[in-house]
């Protein structure tokens, strides 16, 4: 018999198409859904969502903020985001209250507790970035997220006016 008949072939890693590696656009999109689903995953056992994270920073940047304009910010649909701010105000991350100039609007800011959990959901990002971006060094990762940053501003309007005015060309 031939020895090399009985050995069991393990499968084949399924891959990417060639092609699909040639594109930017597909590697960005790739990539973004891994670093979502890991973030998730560890957000998710820590008790939060990633919306957390995005309301609580937005928050902490001071003003206080209309829970439409947070929806808009963050680009979710006001009920869900009430979903959200019920989950956060029960935890006593963020306190909401009627708006003194209108008082149809509630306005939302985040407390002393919010401030603590931001805290640690910054420290688990950066656990999680340095994992994804090892491969990367230092210069290299300040680079990727320049070129991202210039980017985001071209394509997202959110993003555009939260970095400031861009650099002299």
């Amino acid at each position: 018999m031939n020895p090399s008949a009985t050995q069991i072939v393990p499968p084949r890693k399924h891959r990417v198409a060639k092609e699909l590696l040639k594109s930017n656009g597909f590697l960005l999109a790739r990539l973004g859904l891994n670093f979502k689903l890991r973030t998730m995953t560890v957000f998710e056992q820590e008790g939060f969502e990633l919306y957390d994270y995005s309301v609580l920073a937005l928050l902490a940047e001071g003003s206080l903020q209309t829970q439409a304009g947070i929806a808009n910010a963050l680009n979710v649909d006001p009920s869900r985001l009430v979903a959200l701010l019920d989950s956060l105000e029960d935890r006593g991350l963020v306190a909401r209250q009627r708006d003194p100039k209108d008082r149809r609007r509630h306005v939302v800011s985040i407390t002393a507790d919010g401030k603590r959990q931001l805290g640690r959901l910054r420290e688990m990002t950066k656990r999680i970035e340095a994992e994804f971006f090892a491969p990367l060094g230092p210069d290299e990762r300040l680079e990727l997220r320049e070129l991202l940053q210039r980017l985001a501003c071209h394509n997202d309007p959110g993003c555009a006016g939260a970095l400031g005015p861009p650099p002299p060309s």
